[in-house]
């Protein structure tokens, strides 16, 4: 294999892309003494910037509530270039939908929970993530809705 065919995977740059906290019940909602529920949503993107180079993105969403009324929420995105050449197309989803929000996500994880303690609260850890089975969950979904031709 010559230079120009072997496969190549490098990181760019890691970088948070953006980052809002908001506490629109302040300052009445910090005197509760009830514990907000958590709801924690999770998203991955990967789009092309240039020729063999990607943007992968993570993305989560934390809302504390108690009863109704939101105590805090934030909305953090991780993002990652990476360099990805000549490697065969069923494996670049794969490559995209796994190992890039593996390598982002710890960075964001961080942030997330650096953001919600200079906000006045205990940091919110988010859990680990198995991309690997959240990419086969989305696999499966997507190959479920998809249309199918009937023939007869």
């Amino acid at each position: 294999m010559s230079d120009q065919e072997a496969p190549v995977f490098q990181i760019q740059r890691v970088y948070l892309k953006e980052a809002s906290l908001e506490q629109p019940n302040s300052p009445a909602i910090l005197l509760e003494q009830e514990s907000p529920t958590v709801d924690i949503q999770l998203g991955v993107n990967a789009a092309p910037v240039a020729e063999g180079i990607f943007e992968v993105t993570v993305t989560a969403t934390v809302q504390t509530k108690i009863k109704d009324k939101t105590v805090f929420l934030v909305e953090a995105t991780q993002a990652g270039i990476f360099e990805i050449r000549n490697l065969p197309q069923d494996q670049m989803s794969q490559i995209m939908g796994i190992a890039c929000p593996q390598i982002v996500y710890p960075y964001l994880r961080g942030n997330v929970a650096d953001l919600i303690q200079r906000g006045g609260f205990p940091p919110v850890h988010l859990t680990e993530i198995n991309f690997q089975a959240m990419f086969e969950q989305q696999q499966a979904a997507a190959a479920e809705n998809a249309p199918r031709i009937v023939t007869q």
